[in-house]
């Protein structure tokens, strides 16, 4: 079958779209999560929830843990840490919690995607239960406390005395509508 040079470019314009969305959903995130992981960019965290090893706590060092709360640009709702830092010891559970609120007038569903710095202290701190975990549903003018627990790693190195725990919260209503309300984890 010959085609058409009108057909030749409807066909080259099919094949080059089917490529352009290959190339974004299947390397680029790894290689966005590659490069984060090996330069320390945006303090990105492991999703999976810290698994802790017997040890004691280091109460030789002191590290004050500071948290902060912002939303993605669109994201209406009242979000903040329920203290701005804490001062623990390496080892030791910190437990504290995030408030949200949804001013709005419709049903929503949030996502908070959390990042750390400086970026050297990233794989020593771990969240043991995170609303981070999952997306946060919430009614319209509805309100929650979410429940954070932190240790910062023995390994921690000696030099950082102080981390940022940072989150932004984004909608993501659209998202959850369009895989069902099926699974509620983060991806990320």
């Amino acid at each position: 079958m010959k085609l058409n040079p009108a057909q030749k470019t409807i066909v080259k314009a099919a094949i080059t779209a089917v490529a352009m969305f290959a190339f974004v959903f299947w390397v680029m995130v790894p290689l966005y999560n590659v490069l984060c992981k090996v330069t320390g960019l945006n303090g990105k965290t492991d999703p999976e929830p810290y698994t802790s090893v017997p040890a004691a706590v280091d109460e030789s060092r002191l590290i004050t843990v500071q948290f902060l709360a912002t939303n993605n640009k669109g994201m209406n709702w009242d979000f903040k840490p329920s203290v701005h830092q804490v001062k623990i010891h390496p080892g030791e559970i910190g437990s504290l919690s995030f408030y949200v609120r949804n001013p709005s007038d419709k049903d929503m569903v949030g996502q908070a995607i959390p990042s750390v710095s400086p970026f050297e202290a990233t794989d020593f701190l771990h969240k043991t239960e995170c609303f981070c975990f999952t997306s946060q549903p919430l009614e319209a003018r509805g309100e929650k406390t979410m429940p954070l627990k932190i240790i910062v790693d023995q390994d921690l190195p000696k030099h950082i005395k102080k981390l940022t725990l940072s989150y932004t919260l984004f909608d993501i209503t659209a998202l959850d509508k369009r895989n069902g309300n099926k699974k509620r984890t983060a991806g990320l």
